[in-house]
């Protein structure tokens, strides 16, 4: 018998009507003859409440006590579940995350999963009951109650899928599924009836409330598929799981609004000096977005990137000090700029997806600040009073309102538990653990170094619209698939663009561009037929403000400098020089634990 998990967050079991309601939707899934896990969350705004009620009496509340109070939160919310559920007419049986078999270390308040005992779960579903199980919380080995940390209920939801083998992890919320872009701003936005874990991962602002990234990357880990359904209609929701083999060249559009910009003009273009700006961003934990550095020229280089709006003071502060120490170079800031992004993993086996994006732009007469590219999102820094006619352009531009399709029916995916043997449940449990524990401070997950490709440089662009628009557009029509694309913002007029293409499409490329270019004499157009793409992959990357400067700080100590740098939400792509990239991999895989 297939296992399900369902779990309802916090505005899903608010009031008694939605706890029923909730309740009859687990008691459907025992009727069509599954097994049934329900992991809910404390009600509505409980949680705040508790903090609130805490503060009143102290402004510094013991964190084994904060735990305390805010476990009776979930072991409300669970013991109202199995009333619901018995009152319907099916058995239950409420657990708490101590009942369930949890057990954490003792690091209060963000405490971190040791040990998963399946064992009285597996008994009472066996028995024919429903088991509601509390999120977000579990226990130490003396025997204190702990809580998990922000987005405690998801990983508790996702790490029972998959140690139980879950078919599917439905997660109830208060929102129709995931959207091809914000409704809000685009009335033509559409629910996306399919998305892949890489695709939600790299659009962080359509997922973000739906569910907790890291829950998101540890699904992918297991390829538990994950439902994300309205809890206040029979919706379908949206299913997120692996690639299909019909995967959307781009799945959905995104925005962020409040960006501000900082760039360091003529620094010097050396090993180290990445690691020194790096480290100044990371000291003040500021989160840094886009990162552009184009190739330097006369032993200098530029680089710039974005941070939230609100960050800009203390970003200023940090780029005047790494100028100091420089000894170097100057700063200019961008304010009244928003972020335009394109994701889709079928980007990366069709060409003329840049080349569409950029159209799109130019038609709306949109010009473009910068570009920053990962495999499977391209992503533009825009004028903010542009920024919803950019969004509604690109969204139009990919027909994103008519490209959802419908998934079939879920079966089940991983094969029947009843046949696992008790040693190979174990050892599932087991590694499911491992992998938990390592959730909060590996965030990197892979590191890759890529040789095959070639890199083209134009400078002296005219910086208005349609320019980069045309050069991937003559591209993609001789069949270039354009990998890593660079331009980082203009000076007196003009631009200068960097872009990556498989060696064996060099002349090709060249022989294009440079006739599309002749128009503009004062053009520079320059190739490096070998380089070095060197890459961190993981999530949280633009949140953990400590990567970039890890990273940066490794390539320094094994003295390689960095051409390029591109990122995303979930990758860091830097070019280097061929010949260093054995020891560049070797000294970042070494920095993040990756060997």
């Amino acid at each position: 018998m297939s296992v399900i998990v369902q779990k309802f967050g916090g505005t899903s079991v608010a009031t008694a009507e939605k706890i029923l309601a909730a309740a009859k939707r687990a008691v459907l899934a025992r009727e069509a003859g599954h097994q049934v896990v329900v992991v809910v969350s404390a009600r509505g705004h409980k949680t705040d409440e508790l903090i609130d009620l805490a503060r009143e009496i102290t402004d510094a509340p013991p964190a084994r006590e904060m735990d305390m109070l805010l476990s009776t939160g979930e072991q409300e919310s669970v013991a109202l579940m199995a009333m619901a559920v018995q009152k319907l007419g099916s058995e239950a049986i409420s657990m708490t995350g101590a009942q369930i078999g949890i057990v954490t270390d003792n690091t209060f308040t963000k405490a971190r999963i040791r040990s998963i005992s399946t064992v009285r779960m597996r008994k009472a579903l066996e028995a024919g009951r429903i088991v509601i199980a509390a999120g977000f919380q579990g226990i130490d080995d003396d025997s204190n109650i702990t809580t998990l940390g922000r987005g405690g209920s998801d990983t508790t939801a996702v790490a029972l899928a998959a140690v139980l083998k879950a078919s599917v992890c439905e997660i109830y919320t208060d929102v129709e599924g995931v959207f091809t872009t914000d409704p809000r701003l685009v009335k033509d936005a559409g629910k996306i009836s399919r998305i892949s874990y890489d695709d939600l991962l790299e659009l962080a602002s359509l997922g973000a409330g739906v569910m907790h990234s890291r829950s998101i990357e540890f699904a992918k880990k297991y390829r538990v598929p994950v439902l994300v359904r309205p809890a206040y209609s029979t919706g379908e929701g949206t299913l997120i799981g692996p690639e299909g083999d019909e995967e959307s060249v781009v799945t959905g559009a995104a925005l962020a609004r409040a960006e501000a910009r900082v760039s360091l003009w003529d620094i010097p273009d050396r090993p180290g000096v990445m690691n020194l700006i790096f480290t100044q961003m990371a000291q003040r934990k500021i989160p840094i977005d886009m990162v552009v550095q184009n190739v330097g020229t006369d032993g200098k280089a530029n680089v710039s990137f974005t941070v939230p709006q609100d960050e800009l003071a203390d970003t200023l502060t940090a780029a005047d000090e790494a100028v100091r120490q420089l000894g170097s170079g100057t700063v200019q800031i961008g304010t009244n700029l928003s972020k335009v992004s394109v994701v889709g993993s079928g980007m990366q086996t069709h060409t003329g997806v840049a080349a569409q994006f950029f159209h799109a732009l130019a038609e709306a007469g949109v010009n473009i600040d910068m570009i920053t590219t990962s495999d499977i999102k391209i992503s533009a820094l825009v004028d903010r009073d542009k920024a919803v006619e950019a969004l509604s352009a690109v969204h139009e531009g990919f027909d994103l309102h008519r490209q959802q399709r419908m998934y079939p029916p879920l079966g089940v995916v991983h094969d029947d538990s009843d046949d696992e043997s008790d040693h190979a449940r174990e050892e599932r449990e087991r590694d499911v653990v491992d992998r938990l524990a390592s959730m909060e401070d590996i965030v990197v997950s892979e590191v890759d170094l890529d040789r095959s490709q070639s890199l083209v440089t134009i400078r002296n662009l005219p910086d208005l619209p349609g320019v980069a628009a045309d050069i991937f557009g003559v591209n993609a029509e001789e069949g270039v698939m354009v990998d890593m694309i660079v331009q980082n913002v203009g000076r007196n007029g003009q631009s200068n663009i960097s872009f990556t293409v498989p060696r064996d499409s060099l002349p090709t490329s060249l022989d294009v561009t440079r006739k599309l270019t002749a128009q503009w004499p004062q053009v520079e157009l320059t190739a490096n037929e070998e380089i070095a793409k060197l890459s961190v992959l993981g999530i949280g990357l633009r949140t953990h403000t400590g990567v970039g400067q890890r990273l940066f700080q490794a390539l320094a100590d094994a003295n390689v400098n960095v051409k390029i740098i591109s990122t995303s939400e979930v990758c860091i792509s830097t070019v280097i020089e061929p010949q260093l990239g054995d020891a560049a991999l070797k000294a970042v895989k070494e920095t993040f634990g990756r060997m």
